[in-house]
């Protein structure tokens, strides 16, 4: 009996080493945690404090966004209109210009028989060129936005 009580507590002995090694090693750390117990308390305050700054801030941010939304909606409607206004003004202008090219034309087939009929002064000759000149540019101007 006496070696079977030895070697029960031989046993015994063995399995308390590894616990009293980690009792230890889990007081020390419990003791670490302790120490620091103060900057995690401030730690976790600070954090709840953020949260609820957060929390409160979603309302007023959704605000500034609705408001915001509002804000750019009208100025897309605003900037439709105007497209369209100058759509409008675009395509007149090209019936406009296509109408004096027309009239340029026929006054350009009206003009060679008009002139064995009539005199013209030199002066007005010159003006009637500049004009046609000018007319022209403008056709090209007109044509160049298209």
């Amino acid at each position: 009996m006496d070696s079977l009580e030895l070697i029960i507590n031989l046993s015994i002995i063995i399995l308390l080493i590894p616990t009293i090694i980690y009792a230890y090693k889990l007081n020390k750390n419990l003791s670490l945690l302790r120490q620091n117990q103060k900057s995690l308390s401030q730690l976790i305050s600070s954090l709840n404090e953020a949260t609820y700054k957060a929390e409160n801030s979603i309302p007023k941010l959704k605000t500034v966004t609705q408001n915001s939304s509002e804000d750019l909606k009208e100025v897309i409607d605003s900037a439709k209109t105007l497209k369209d206004d100058l759509t409008f003004i675009n395509e007149r202008a090209d019936n406009l210009a296509d109408r004096l090219e027309n009239v340029i034309h026929a006054g350009r087939e009206i003009s060679p028989a008009g002139k064995k009929s009539q005199r013209i002064d030199d002066n007005k000759l010159a003006e009637d060129d500049s004009r046609s000149l000018a007319e022209m540019e403008l056709l090209k101007a007109l044509r160049s936005i298209k």
